[in-house]
């Protein structure tokens, strides 16, 4: 699950820095909350060498203050600056270019650790571990070989790194594999290579929140993507925390990303050696790309590009399996006097004309559907609304078995989506940017409805309307009191705690719409899509 408590440390972090802000105003304090003097003493009283002297000692020590502060505040801005807007280096990261025999690890981002090895860089799964052998290093490679071997040999640097992209929850990076960086003295031309590689490898886990899609996404396939993409597919993937079920779920995206077959890091017990390995993922913010961090200012938009290209191929074959069995019912069902051949040359082009009617007249509307907790109870009602004012409405629950090319296939072919809060939202990647995102927003999910949807989607190019439900319209009201807090003041439940957002608002909550307030929504969406198609420009909805 998505966690909500970012939210309150940002909001104490927003609210340290307004109150310094307006603390040094009030008091008339300079920048600093330092006091250096007193000009209303100054210019009333008459200057008398006694007060110059005292005067002069004040500034002197007010810059000797002032020089370690300034110091301080650089450096504090500096951190500031990566944490809250990922800059992390030029060009985003520290460790862009990294000599041979040499590990860097940049760990300035309150997101993820990444680490860069380049050189003679070599796995060893039994302890968890990658080693660099330094060719530039002398060493009496005879002695090392009668001592045991180059493994004896001094480590001269061990770094560690735990590589996934959700630093700041201790909790859960405490359940993700660590993994030893070790640089040791001496060529490693002694030892034996299983495999050996001449493209470069990256690492990273999918433990963690894999299962959840929001996560599956955010943290781990588009910050691959962000990491990877530059690399021309000329990249080998080696995976902790590996999942077969993983592989088959995303493994149109990864044969985008990667020519090679991805390692099982832990399973895999040959030694793998390669020119140079990158652990951990970078990532810039909730499911977006920031082209000011990207090589070529790859965006979002790129992103989807690239779904487009992992998931047309399989389309196009669940196209023409759906155009084979239409052939074979129109074959079994037309009685009529008439060859095969000419039958199934009556029954395709009927089938092609009536979608691109459809498809020219009337926009599409995808219902993603959600079973259980923030359930829309009165659905039935919703689509049949939706006919009403000239919608196609086609209905997607997705399950865990779901086929991700079949639900891109109905999200990037709509116009509009509908949906409530939740990891599902996700899915808004799938559609085409200038297509209408509709999120309904249960009771206590504003901030995250906007942190983790809105924000990303808008980045996308689509043309988001969130939907604010009242409190009649969700199934609490029927549980708690008018003025109960849960009701009438959301934010202050959630200050307790994830604990009591989760039970209360994401795992207890179903939403029954007020048809005729939604009908607004979706009228603006049916009228937009409506002019788009037109070719009309719309400057406002």
């Amino acid at each position: 699950m998505v966690k909500y408590q970012k939210k309150n440390m940002y909001s104490q972090w927003r609210k340290s820095k307004e109150y310094i802000f307006d603390e040094d105003e009030e008091l008339g304090l300079d920048h600093f909350g330092l006091i250096c003097g007193n000009s209303s003493y100054v210019n009333n009283k008459r200057f008398k060498p006694k007060f110059l002297y005292i005067v002069f000692i004040s500034l002197v020590s007010c810059s000797l203050v002032l020089v370690p502060l300034l110091l301080s505040l650089s450096s504090s801005f500096s951190l500031f600056h990566s944490e809250g807007d990922e800059k992390e280096g030029l060009n985003g990261f520290l460790c862009l270019s990294v000599p041979n025999d040499t590990v860097c690890c940049d760990r300035t981002s309150r997101r993820s650790d990444t680490c860069v090895m380049k050189g003679d860089v070599r796995t060893h799964a039994a302890s968890s571990s990658l080693i660099l052998y330094r060719s530039n290093d002398l060493i009496d490679s005879v002695s090392g070989l009668s001592d045991g071997g180059a493994d004896e040999a001094e480590a001269i640097q061990h770094e560690k790194i735990r590589p996934y992209s959700r630093k700041w929850e201790t909790s859960v990076m405490n359940t993700i594999d660590e993994v030893d960086l070790i640089v040791k003295r001496g060529s490693g031309i002694h030892h034996r290579c299983d495999v050996h590689h001449d493209v470069p490898a990256v690492i990273f886990s999918t433990g963690g929140y894999t299962g959840n899609l929001y996560h599956e996404f955010n943290d781990g396939i588009i910050p691959l993507y962000i990491t990877s993409q530059h690399m021309n597919k000329k990249v080998v993937f080696v995976i902790l925390e590996y999942h077969s079920w993983w592989i088959t779920k995303y493994g149109d995206i990864l044969s985008q990303l990667s020519d090679f077959p991805p390692i099982d890091f832990s399973k895999d017990g040959r030694t793998h050696c390669f020119p140079e390995a990158t652990l951990g993922l970078r990532i810039h913010d909730e499911l977006t790309v920031d082209p000011a961090l990207m090589g070529g200012n790859k965006t979002i938009a790129d992103f989807h590009d690239l779904l487009d290209r992992a998931y047309w191929p399989r389309i196009r074959g669940l196209i023409q399996d759906e155009e084979r069995e239409a052939d074979e019912a129109a074959q079994s069902d037309v009685k009529s006097s008439g060859t095969t051949t000419q039958k199934q040359d009556l029954a395709r082009p009927m089938l092609r004309t009536i979608t691109q009617k459809q498809d020219l007249t009337r926009p599409k509307l995808v219902i993603l559907a959600r079973n259980g907790s923030r359930a829309i109870t009165n659905q039935d009602s919703l689509v049949k609304l939706a006919e009403d004012i000239g919608f196609i409405v086609e209905v997607v629950r997705p399950e865990r078995t779901t086929e991700l090319a079949q639900i891109y296939r109905s999200l990037n072919s709509s116009d509009v989506m509908v949906g409530v809060h939740g990891a599902a939202m996700t899915h808004f990647l799938f559609m085409k940017p200038g297509s209408v995102f509709i999120q309904v927003i249960p009771l206590g999910t504003d901030w995250a409805a906007q942190t983790y949807y809105e924000e990303p989607a808008t980045k996308l190019g689509l043309s988001y309307i969130g939907y604010k439900i009242l409190p009649k319209e969700s199934s609490l009201y029927q549980d708690y009191r008018n003025n109960d807090p849960i009701l009438i003041d959301p934010d202050s439940v959630n200050k307790k705690g994830w604990e009591f957002t989760k039970k209360i608002y994401l795992d207890g909550q179903s939403v029954s719409l007020d048809l005729r307030r939604f009908q607004k929504r979706l009228l603006r969406a049916y009228y937009y899509t409506r002019a788009r198609k037109n070719g009309k420009l719309v400057t406002s909805e």
